[in-house]
């Protein structure tokens, strides 16, 4: 049904930035939960920042505040994440995700999204 492609991933040294992208496409509701979880060897799928066209509540991860953007191009039907600062611990596969109706007020779980990107690695050295 939706589907999402990332972009934007790659490798870099600490410090330094990236703008992940994910354009949607196949969507039949006009109001989606969208946002972006990583997953690094070893760890639990993380939940980095959701955010929804209908207004309302925006999470970013506490270890991402500060450092990461999420914003939304309605036109284009695309997601983005502004990732700055970046250190070697947010090193992880990035996976775009959404599911229909809006946000929860509590941090992101996987299995609510049922749209999954393939992924783009970011890899940060030191």
């Amino acid at each position: 049904q939706v589907q999402l492609v990332e972009s934007g991933g790659g490798s870099l040294q600490a410090g330094g930035s990236l703008r992940l992208s994910c354009v949607a496409s196949g969507y039949t509701y006009s109001t989606y939960c969208m946002g972006w979880f990583r997953q690094a060897p070893g760890k639990e799928r993380e939940g980095v920042a959701t955010t929804y066209r209908g207004g309302g509540i925006t999470y970013y991860a506490d270890s991402v505040k500060g450092r990461f953007s999420i914003s939304q191009d309605y036109a284009k039907s695309a997601l983005y994440l502004q990732m700055n600062s970046l250190k070697p611990e947010d090193t992880a596969k990035y996976y775009c995700v959404a599911h229909a109706g809006r946000c929860f007020a509590d941090k992101p779980r996987a299995p609510l999204f049922n749209y999954w990107g393939q992924g783009t690695q970011v890899t940060v050295s030191s």
